[in-house]
């Protein structure tokens, strides 16, 4: 986690650079398990006999492709974080502008709003959905 200093300025430098560090390496490490998975998926692909095998296979690859497609989008999420770096909005609330928060930010890299516009947003989508 970030130790920040006492005095030091919200999005300081050196918090850019922890939280670019983060997001770096975390799209590397699943970009990796993308090319693991191509990889396991042309080496074991076997046409056994056996239907059930056969269908456990498929289950497997099943599961695998929709856990690469999950981490596919965060992967865009994460790529969009490295965008607002850029633009030096990151750690900043989409709607209201706010201080996201470094606590936040450690837990999510990706946050794109504050915790009280988060909340607001999930209870107007649960309403939204009851509707």
């Amino acid at each position: 986690p970030y130790s920040e200093s006492v005095m030091e300025e919200y999005m300081s430098d050196n918090q850019v650079e922890h939280f670019h560090n983060i997001l770096l390496k975390w799209k590397e490490k699943l970009m990796s398990e993308v090319d693991t998975t191509v990889v396991h998926l042309k080496t074991d692909a076997e046409a056994y006999a056996d239907p059930l095998d056969r269908a456990a296979q498929e289950e497997g690859f099943n599961l695998e492709l929709r856990t690469r497609d999950r981490e596919r989008k965060l992967i865009k999420k994460i790529e969009e974080a490295l965008d607002w770096i850029n633009e030096g909005v990151y750690g900043y609330c989409e709607d209201c502008g706010a201080e996201i928060g470094v606590r936040r930010l450690e837990a999510r890299p990706t946050a794109a709003k504050c915790i009280d516009c988060k909340t607001y947003s999930e209870i107007r989508e649960k309403q939204m959905g009851n509707d």
